[in-house]
Formats: C-alpha cells, structure tokens, sequence
C-alpha cells in the first residue's frame, strides 16, 4: 500500500487511527446514516470522547469517564453492523499501524463490539 505503518505510542497515533477509521465510518452506507442521524453537527466533540477513550485503553493514561454502552444501547443495529464496523476498525488498523498497542486495539475493539451486540440484541428481545 506504500504507507509506513507505526506503532502506537502516544495520544497522536490514538487521534490518527481515531480519525481515519471515523473518516470510513462517515463514508460507509450501512453506519454514517446511524452515525450522522445521532451525532449530527457534533463530530468534533464525539472525537475527543473517543480520543479519551482509546487513549485511557491503550495508554492506561485515564482521560476517559462515562459508560461506553449507554449511548448505544437504543440505536438500530443488528449483527451486520457490528460486522460493518469491526470490518473497517480491523483494516483501519492493519492498514496504518503495527506493533503490540496496534493488537491490543483490534483485540479490545472485537471484544468490545461482541459485547455490545449480545446487550443490545437482548434488550431489542426485552422491548419488543
């Protein structure tokens, strides 16, 4: 692909690889009519959030305080979706870095997703 891919070390390759996969995100048309319809003008502020998030995952420097699954937990997603988004997470990644902090994202992203997918399909089967 010709990119150097790096490792992740510091807060500038969290924003980076925040931003490029968010950049495929905005772009895809199974999850930018989900994301745009709830973050709307308010992308800068859901970037620093996750910003904070990774870094506090990544770094274990704490700059991330809230409930991850609280603002997911009413959206209109299926399995698809989740497959969606771990799909451009996974090549964001592969794509751009490499190393230890690089397989811990991939791996905290998966297990992160796998979780949310079995809550909010359990409270979908509660509320229907």
């Amino acid at each position: 692909m010709g990119i150097d891919k790096k490792e992740i070390k510091s807060i500038e390759e969290v924003k980076e690889m925040v931003d490029l996969f968010y950049a495929k995100v905005r772009e895809d048309d199974l999850l930018s009519p989900i994301f745009n319809h709830v973050i709307k003008d308010n992308w800068p502020t859901h970037l620093v959030k996750m910003y904070r998030f990774w870094q506090t995952v990544l770094l274990e420097e704490h700059t991330y305080y809230g409930s991850p699954f609280a603002p997911h937990a009413q959206l209109p997603i299926k399995g698809l979706h989740f497959d969606r988004w771990k799909r451009l997470f996974l090549e964001t990644v592969d794509d751009n870095f490499m190393g230890k902090k690089a397989s811990e994202a991939k791996f905290r992203a998966e297990k992160m997703a796998e979780m949310f997918q079995i809550k909010i399909e359990h409270l979908q089967k509660v509320n229907t």
